[in-house]
């Protein structure tokens, strides 16, 4: 039996209808699209974490390799265990919050912080194993989990048109087109990029935003070469703000010192967090970090298996205690080699477009996860740009998901609207679905239909509820 048969065998190609190729390109797609956390990732949390004896720089890159292994370790428990096409990584938003909230804000040290993200991962394995996540996502109200797929398509679509340029920050509107528009290469070339994406995709051409990314990145280099330059980014006249953006692929990033392969002082950091800390502060933080690793998570594996067709016709996941361990591990792993709380990606809706539907798919991404240690970041070569025109594409495409809901049936329209409407507004996929789930209770129980509630919805309601308070109340600030 040769390699492929073999493959095909362990992964169970003929009975997702997929083949080789299908899932190769597949992760190689994923793999692009949420490469920039290789990058994104070490700079959020550098601002936080100091190494003695170590520059900035040389910080900067061990928090990429400890990026890197922990993406790869938990994608590969994704591919071999779980047998699910979704990438793993360090999650945006969870490492602002490990940053900018609990090191920064509340003067928690580093240490400590990791400690929280290790004991969080232990607490997932345990429920995991014993069966409670996966029986909790499945009190999630129908409405709710068939607008995640939407909610999570817009939330998409904020973040690539951002890093297009092609929208900017605005003190009025808080979003509008970018002012500059023609006058910015990068928007111009985004744009370009993203309409030949689509022309491709609508074409039926195999692997056509994995082309659309490497083509834009190209025509990006192109322009460059011409001599333009991005337009500068800061405050525009109109008091909007424009990102950052280099318009040529880039690959200053990819040369590491001895120094930066040097994890040690990251790895095991844990250990010393554990020591010295209050009791109660420190199971807050577990808990924040719980709640919005778990919903996170729990909407992103909701939100793209809907797009890969995983779901039962109960909207549920078959066997999801596999991706959720996964999920488990890889925040373990990741604690205590030194980075933030690992979960799945959003961004895997690209591979699962491109016809990724196994552990293949995983695979890919994970062997490209290690690969790039020997030129660290490789992702870096690719503008982000170009990257998250990804982001739109699918973002479009996950809209189709919002037919799956009865739009008629006003007690499943507001839990499904408000679920759809407020991941993108707050920038939280967890929020999100937390306004659903708080929703849905209330407008069953005002329209007579007392019948169509669970206990558990009340039980969710009121821990979302619980959270909130929590999370913004100030509790966390008082009890440091």
């Amino acid at each position: 039996m040769g390699l492929t048969d073999s493959l095909s065998q362990y992964f169970e190609f003929g009975e997702h209808d997929t083949d080789l190729r299908t899932e190769v390109v597949a992760g190689i797609t994923t793999f692009l699209t949420m490469s920039y956390i290789v990058v994104v990732n070490p700079s959020i949390l550098a601002g936080a974490i100091s190494v003695q004896g170590r520059t900035a720089d040389q910080t900067v890159q061990m928090l990429a390799v400890v990026t890197l292994i922990s993406a790869a370790v938990a994608t590969f428990v994704m591919a071999l265990y779980a047998n699910r096409p979704f990438g793993q990584a360090p999650g945006l938003g969870l490492n602002a919050f490990f940053a900018f909230t609990v090191v920064l804000g509340l003067g928690i040290p580093w240490q400590t912080a990791l400690a929280a993200v290790v004991v969080e991962g232990i607490v997932f394995m345990i429920l995991t194993a014993a069966g409670a996540r996966e029986y909790i996502i499945r009190l999630f109200p129908e409405p709710v989990k068939f607008a995640v797929g939407g909610g999570i398509g817009l939330f998409l679509a904020i973040i690539g048109l951002e890093a297009m340029r092609v929208t900017v920050d605005d003190p009025a509107t808080y979003i509008q087109f970018s002012p500059v528009f023609a006058q910015d290469p990068v928007a111009v070339v985004s744009v370009v990029g993203l309409f030949v994406t689509f022309m491709l995709y609508a074409r039926g051409v195999p692997g056509s935003i994995i082309i659309g990314i490497v083509g834009t990145s190209a025509l990006g280099g192109l322009v460059s070469m011409l001599g333009y330059s991005p337009y500068p980014a800061g405050e525009l006249p109109d008091g909007s703000i424009l990102p950052a953006a280099s318009l040529a692929p880039s690959l200053d990033s990819l040369t590491y010192s001895a120094a930066g392969y040097d994890i040690t002082p990251l790895a095991g950091a844990f250990v010393s967090g554990l020591t010295n800390v209050d009791a109660f502060a420190f199971s807050l933080i577990v808990f924040t970090f719980f709640f919005v690793d778990f919903f996170d998570t729990a909407g992103t594996l909701t939100g793209v298996s809907q797009v890969a067709g995983f779901l039962d016709e109960d909207g549920n996941l078959p066997d999801i205690d596999r991706p959720l361990m996964a999920d488990a591990i890889g925040t373990t792993v990741g604690g205590m080699l030194g980075t933030s709380t690992v979960t799945t990606y959003i961004e895997s809706a690209s591979g699962v477009e491109e016809g990724g539907r196994t552990g293949m798919t995983a695979l890919v991404v994970a062997i490209l996860f290690v690969a790039s240690l020997a030129v660290v970041p490789l992702a870096a070569a690719i503008p982000q740009y170009a990257s998250h025109i990804a982001l739109v594409v699918i973002a479009v495409l996950m809209l189709r998901n919002l037919v799956d809901i009865d739009w008629a049936d006003y007690t499943n329209a507001v839990p499904a609207g408000l679920t759809v409407l407020v991941m993108p507004f707050t920038y939280s996929i967890a929020y999100g679905i937390a306004a659903g789930i708080i929703a849905y209770p209330l407008v069953k129980l005002a329209a007579g239909r007392t019948d169509e509630v669970r206990a558990g919805h009340w039980v969710l309601a009121g821990a979302f509820v619980l959270y909130f308070f929590v999370r913004t109340g100030g509790v966390l600030a008082s009890a440091v």
